[in-house]
């Protein structure tokens, strides 16, 4: 059977989750990309510029592709205060993760990020009605206790910038949970108002402006870019599936962290490091498993 026909044999529902993974792993890839170069510009610019520049180059980007007609949607479908609140944790979750990567290396907060799916797993059942039986909760409490590896507690992994990037995890499985909620809102307003919403913040919170080299300049540049394909993915992988689908897919990242870590800042994962990412990604692979055989 060809593959046209295989994807036309499926059910419109499976079709549309397939692609709603796709989209999730593409943004894990593209954040990846977004997130080392960035932590290459941080050896010489402050975070707030960072992100600042960062968010005005996807504003740039973006505006062209915003019509009335998007805002006219936004409006109608109401939810401000979930709006704010989704701008409000995902402007956390974007500064403690780049504030956590000047201290410690990209595989070490990107394990402490791999909770996101488990957080997510537990709002989806409380704010989103979906069914989460007593196993996924059991697997819950398994990636809760792989949180704690990782982060080791009384060793050198726990230090303040893991405990932000633990604190921005939390603010992400929030963002989600919420950009889920609101998946009738075009995908570019998403994005665009939470890049305005960063502008504004970083603008607010600089230490000092630091004019780039041409170099530097260009390297900022590909932050915006990768950053930008990366929320435009996320949010259309979860226009597409559902929440506790889609949030699986975080796990790539410990990949693309580790690879990307090695190869430009010759980073090597902790033991704690890894055991604990092996035991959130066990949880959260049962998770998906379940899921999966529930549908079935």
């Amino acid at each position: 059977m060809s593959g046209a026909g295989s994807r036309a044999a499926l059910p419109a529902t499976a079709r549309g989750e397939l692609g709603g993974i796709g989209m999730a792993v593409l943004s894990t890839l593209a954040f990846a990309g977004s997130n080392s170069v960035g932590k290459l510009v941080m050896t010489s610019a402050p975070v707030s510029e960072t992100l600042f520049v960062r968010s005005v180059i996807i504003l740039l980007l973006l505006a062209p592709f915003i019509r009335r007609a998007e805002w006219q949607a936004t409006r109608k479908a109401g939810h401000f205060g979930l709006h704010a609140a989704r701008l409000l944790c995902a402007s956390i979750d974007s500064s403690s993760y780049y504030w956590a990567v000047t201290g410690m290396s990209l595989a070490g907060a990107s394990a402490i990020y791999l909770a996101a799916p488990i957080y997510i797993t537990a709002m989806s059942a409380l704010f989103l009605g979906e069914m989460v039986g007593w196993r996924r909760w059991a697997a819950v409490l398994v990636g809760f206790a792989g949180v704690i590896v990782a982060l080791h507690p009384g060793g050198a992994t726990l230090s303040p910038h893991a405990l932000v990037a633990l604190m921005g995890s939390v603010a992400y499985a929030v963002s989600i949970v919420a950009t889920r909620k609101l998946r009738a809102v075009p995908n570019t307003i998403l994005v665009a108002s939470q890049m305005a919403v960063l502008v504004v913040g970083a603008a607010a919170v600089g230490s000092g402006w630091i004019w780039p080299t041409p170099a530097e300049a260009g390297l900022m540049a590909a932050v915006g870019l990768f950053a930008m394909l990366g929320f435009l993915a996320q949010n259309r992988g979860l226009q597409l599936a559902r929440a506790s689908v889609v949030a699986p897919t975080q796990y790539t990242s410990i990949l693309w962290a580790g690879m990307m870590g090695f190869l430009m800042f010759q980073e090597i994962p902790g033991l704690y490091t890894l055991l604990g990412a092996a035991v959130i990604i066990g949880a959260g692979g049962f998770i998906l498993l379940r899921e999966q055989r529930l549908r079935s």
